[in-house]
């Protein structure tokens, strides 16, 4: 038999749960598993090897506990999901999702903010790059981090923030290259009034939705949350981000 379709998500930390929210919206029917890895080191800061291992180990686990599919809601895991070809279920990244969102009518400079691997990865430079196009890149490590920490609005993320995006001024479009980033997309709307905002993540929950039809409609599946970090403090950067209440279970 076919077994149900169950959708796995990995992020390090709350940054996926606003693809989780686009799938409210397109595909309540589809259950999914989410895993924040909050507990090991930032994926960002992993050593290639490394972090291809901890995405090895995390998506088996999913797999044993249900899961068909694997999306990784996360950019900086998504540099090396071509590497991951021998896992137990197919897994897909968001950085293909992040190029196809920028439309190719926008011909000024693109900006794309997102974490040190991202960035160094030249994945959006490379994948963006047209003939009379400029692509802005910055590394806006730290905004994630005050995500996570709930200290979104403090006197250190409004510096942070206009600091990063002070060299994009020019940008017609921002790509968001941190699921994270879209929590406070009303700040980076402030900061930068004349550029289109573009969240990968929309995109990829819309391609989750075609190819699970069935779950477009129906009541709401079960969206269960593991975190290999604290519940607790999972729980509460879920409220004030992304305005979610949810229960999340600790795997040791």
């Amino acid at each position: 038999m076919t077994p149900q379709p169950c959708l796995g998500i990995v992020d390090w930390g709350i940054g996926g749960i606003g693809l989780v929210r686009e799938l409210d919206r397109c595909a309540p029917g589809l259950p999914v598993l989410y895993w924040s890895d909050a507990g090991a080191m930032p994926y960002g800061r992993m050593r290639t090897a490394d972090l291809r291992a901890r995405l090895a180990a995390v998506i088996a686990e999913l797999a044993e506990r249900g899961a068909t599919e694997v999306v990784l809601a996360c950019n900086a895991a998504s540099t090396v999901v071509s590497t991951l070809s021998q896992a137990p279920v197919p897994v897909e990244g968001i950085i293909g999702h992040g190029l196809a969102s920028v439309p190719d009518g926008i011909r000024g400079p693109v900006g794309v903010i997102g974490g040190r691997r991202t960035i160094a990865s030249g994945c959006y430079r490379r994948g963006l790059s047209r003939p009379g196009r400029q692509v802005l890149s910055r590394v806006a490590q730290p905004l994630s981090a005050h995500i996570e920490a709930g200290s979104v609005g403090s006197p250190g993320f409004v510096a942070d923030l206009y600091r990063i995006v002070g060299p994009l001024q020019r940008a017609q479009a921002l790509v968001l290259a941190c699921t994270h980033y879209p929590a406070v997309s009303e700040w980076f709307n402030a900061a930068l009034p004349g550029a289109v905002l573009i969240d990968p993540a929309q995109r990829m929950a819309a391609a989750i939705a075609e190819r699970h039809p069935a779950s477009r409609t129906g009541p709401a599946a079960e969206r269960a949350y593991l975190t290999s970090g604290d519940a607790e403090s999972m729980r509460r950067g879920a409220a004030v981000a992304w305005g979610v209440e949810l229960h999340a279970t600790r795997i040791h």
